[in-house]
Formats: C-alpha cells, structure tokens, sequence
C-alpha cells in the first residue's frame, strides 16, 4: 500500500495566509500540472469551500473538467494563448477567459467567436522578460490594434508573468507600467491587471494590483518564500513496510548503483521508488552550492517510521526503496513516512484528510 495525503487542514491554514495577503485583490487559483498533483477537482472544490471563486489553467480540457464538476458560474482564465480552432471552440463553449499573446491569437479567436456567434472574453499577456509569449513593450501598435480591431472579443484584463524566482521584480513591473500607461493614454481599458504570481506574493512585493495568481503556495511548496511566511507543508506519502531482513555485512544492496553493506544491517523495503516521483524533486537553483545541496540531501534521505528516522541504502529504487532498520523497533506491515514532490508522483493514489 501507498499513498500520498493531503492534509486539509493545512491547505486551509495556507489559503487564510494567502487571502490576508493578496488583500482587496481577486486571487486566481493556478491548478496547472493537474494542481501541481494534488488533483485538479479536488484541490479547486476545497479553495472553493475557502472563498476562492477565480481559477486558472492551462489546458482547454481542464476547463471542461472544472465545468463538468459543477464549476458553472466561476470565472476559469486559460494561460496559453493558441491558435488551435478545435481548442478556440472548447474554450468558447465553456465560457473560459482566453488569453491573448500575440496578434495572430487574436485574430484566431476573433474569427472563432464569429462563427460561434459569441463574444469572446480575453486577457491580453505581456511579455515583461519571461519569454514565453506576450506583447513586448516596443511593439504598442500591435497590442493595441487588439483593443481596437476585434469585434468579437471583449478585453477585460491585462497581465504579465514576473520571473519572480530571478529576485528583483522592480524593473519587469516599470515595463508593465509603460504597457498600461500606453493602453490607457489611448482611451483604453486594460481590464482586471495582474502580475504576481506565489513568489512574488509571498516575498511581499508590491505586485498585487487588482489580482493575483497563486498556485504551489496554497501547497506550502512556494520556493522563494521568506522566512515566516507562516505556509505549511500540506503533503507526505505514506507507505507500508512490506519486508524486514537480516542481511550480512558485505551483501550489496541497489541495482543501478550498488552499495556494499559495511555491517549486518537490517533491511527494510517500502514499495515507492523514482518512477512513482519518490526521490525526484525539482530544481532550487543552480550552481556549485546548489549541487553539493543535492548531493548531500541524496545521501541523507530518510523516512519516518513510528516516529524514528529509517536513511534510505544507497539510491532510491526504481519501484522499490532499502531503508535501513537496524536500531528502529519496527516491522512488517508498519507504515513508513515520507517527503515528496506531488507533482512528480505516479502510480500512487491521492487522499485528503
């Protein structure tokens, strides 16, 4: 048996935290990456007990699903712009807020929403230094020929996305500002405007505006968030002890990488290893620091069983993981407790508790 559990308890105490902090500002709820794991529909129906009623995705089927799921009236963003019709016409029936990033993305939807018969709804992005699709700030011709030549498609908001985990903010906001200044110096209305997204919220900045959007926070996984951010840890895995033995010193241990035992050690195996995520986590940052971080959390990785640490023996497994028992008073079939990313586990079940 394994599982991975979501405390619901926790992901409450963080959404608190983060409403206090967005303030009068609306907060879009991120549940890209099937929620960063914790389950499309069941993460967004708890923030949704929690006052949270904007969501954002990036995939046209995950706004079926969230319509599927009773989320009739609630406002869904689409993050990526696309120029896909069969996706343009999914969005549209399920009344989604597309994103606009470019001209020919515009005129895409444009030419949907005609032949559909509705007025589309969109959010034009700017590209501030992310790269990764957006109006740039020297080209104010083609964003605002957005506001003016589409007929079919109202614009209710404008935003950019802050490479909030690069540090300083300051100069991507002052090119937004320039954006909004050009947009509202033409008669314009740039709509709802949002820049910030987990980090730059939680790092204090003053990025709110009229929104923000938040995805790893309400998770307690926001990366650069400040020392008494007051977020929790919301997740573990959980998984049954299935073997205890004795093994010689000198038996080895792994497959890929093999370890010699230095002593008689006794041996557990719990059934979670790198293809169920166990193990595998994203990276912090790059650089010398951060790769000797890597390699000594590599060889310090442990689990908890009935309150004692059990180090993980050499690598973690494929499908299976040693653990090293030998001073633990425990045995088969005791449950083993463990840290991992949720957004790379595979093959294991979801629980909310």
């Amino acid at each position: 048996m394994k599982q991975l559990v979501f405390e619901r308890s926790a992901i409450k105490h963080n959404t608190a935290i983060i409403q206090e902090r967005a303030g009068s500002a609306v907060i879009f709820a991120v549940l890209v990456g099937d929620a960063y794991g914790a389950g499309l529909i069941e993460l967004a129906k708890l923030l949704r007990e929690e006052g949270i009623a904007h969501f954002a995705v990036e995939e046209a089927e995950d706004v079926t699903r969230l319509r599927q799921a009773g989320f009739a009236q609630e406002p869904i963003l689409m993050l990526r712009s696309t120029t896909n019709r069969d996706e343009l016409v999914e969005l549209l029936n399920q009344r989604a807020i597309c994103t606009i990033g470019s001209y020919e993305t515009g005129t895409a939807l444009n030419a949907v929403a005609e032949e559909l018969g509705v007025k589309a709804e969109a959010h034009v992005l700017i590209d501030t230094g992310m790269g990764f699709g957006g109006f740039l700030s020297s080209e104010p011709q083609k964003l605002l020929s957005i506001y003016h030549y589409l007929p079919n498609v109202a614009i209710t908001g404008t935003y950019t996305h802050l490479c909030a985990y690069a540090g300083d903010t300051t100069r991507q906001m002052a090119v937004f500002q320039s954006v909004l200044d050009t947009i509202q110096s033409a008669h314009l209305n740039p709509g709802l405007v949002h820049a910030a997204g987990s980090s730059a919220l939680m790092n204090g900045t003053d990025t709110c505006l009229g929104a923000v959007r938040v995805g790893s926070a309400f998770l307690g996984a926001c990366r650069t968030q400040k020392r008494g951010s007051q977020l929790r840890p919301v997740y573990h895995g959980e998984a049954i002890l299935d073997t205890v033995r004795w093994l010689p010193k000198g038996h080895t241990v792994g497959n890929e990488v093999i370890t010699i035992l230095r002593r008689p050690t006794r041996v557990g195996i719990i059934p979670v290893g790198y293809q169920h995520g166990f193990g595998i986590q994203r990276a912090r940052k790059s650089g010398f620091w951060a790769f000797f971080k890597a390699w000594r959390d590599r060889r310090n990785r442990f689990v908890t069983i009935n309150g004692q640490k059990a180090k993980v023996i050499g690598r973690v497994g494929a499908l299976e993981t040693a653990i090293d028992v030998t001073d633990l008073r425990c045995g088969e079939g005791d449950l083993a407790i463990f840290q991992m990313d949720a957004i790379f586990a595979h093959g294991i079940p979801r629980v909310y508790q």
